[in-house]
């Protein structure tokens, strides 16, 4: 009794085929793409068929990129122009597979991505490259040196000028700045970086004023005292204080408005 072929099976060729398969109208597309007779529409629809084609390719590379905080979508279609890049510049006498190709560049194209993503300030792309390729040649530089190459030692090894190596060493303040909301990681319950930063203390803004009238204040009588301390520091009403002190609202009244305007002139005087 042979064992005969599954549902599943007849459905779904299997992977090998499947990727054969792929390679086939791969090849097929890129040779109507290269082929001098072919037309302009028919090129369009052949590179349309090829993006279409290996686009599980770019969301392979695209997952390797997940939970890097850049949702997967996004990723998908960075990568998809890097697979457009690589389907423009393929040739099929280069004599390798199109995804061999076209991987590199995918994934270079979702790296610049990110790279890019990480500057807080604009900065042009020389600058970007520039500051990479220091980063490369110091390490060179200060491994055969055996110290940390000069900024002319850079220029001269990288071919640019010494302001060029500064202004690309100085570009590198403009990269990945980091969220006042983040803490540290290596400790269990830290702060964020927000809670380090001081606060404006309202009250300094009153020290002045309060150094100033404490020898005023020191030169009212007792009852007067008394009844500032009432009124502004324990908010008792007029009526409050008049009970208190054993006079009438309207006396309270008075000697609160003389005493009052008595502070403010001093204060305006000196």
């Amino acid at each position: 009794m042979t064992d005969e072929p599954t549902r599943d099976e007849l459905v779904t060729p299997p992977r090998s085929a499947a990727v054969e398969e792929t390679r086939r109208r791969s090849a097929a597309l890129f040779a109507t793409l290269s082929a001098p007779d072919t037309s302009m529409a028919e090129r369009g629809d052949a590179r349309e068929q090829l993006v279409h084609l290996h686009l599980p390719l770019v969301e392979h590379c695209a997952r390797r990129f997940r939970n890097r905080g850049e949702p997967l979508e996004d990723l998908v279609q960075v990568g998809t122009i890097g697979l457009l890049k690589a389907v423009d510049r393929f040739d099929l006498e280069r004599g390798v597979e199109f995804s061999t190709y076209a991987t590199p560049t995918i994934i270079g194209e979702i790296k610049r991505h990110f790279r890019d993503k990480g500057w807080a300030i604009r900065v042009p792309r020389r600058l970007q490259e520039l500051r990479m390729q220091i980063g490369s040649v110091s390490a060179e530089l200060t491994q055969s040196l055996g110290r940390s190459p000069t900024p002319r030692e850079l220029a001269e090894k990288i071919g640019c000028t010494v302001e060029e190596i500064v202004e690309g060493l100085d570009s590198g303040n403009a990269y990945s700045t980091l969220s006042l909301d983040a803490g540290d990681d290596a400790e269990d319950g830290a702060g964020s970086m927000l809670d380090a930063i001081g606060v404006e203390d309202g009250s300094l803004e009153h020290v002045e004023i309060r150094e100033s009238i404490k020898p005023l204040l020191d030169a009212l009588g007792d009852r007067e005292k008394k009844i500032l301390m009432l009124r502004f520091f324990r908010n008792m009403t007029q009526s409050q204080i008049a009970a208190e002190v054993g006079i009438s609202q309207m006396h309270v009244s008075r000697l609160l408005s003389r005493t009052l305007d008595g502070l403010r002139v001093a204060l305006e005087s000196d």
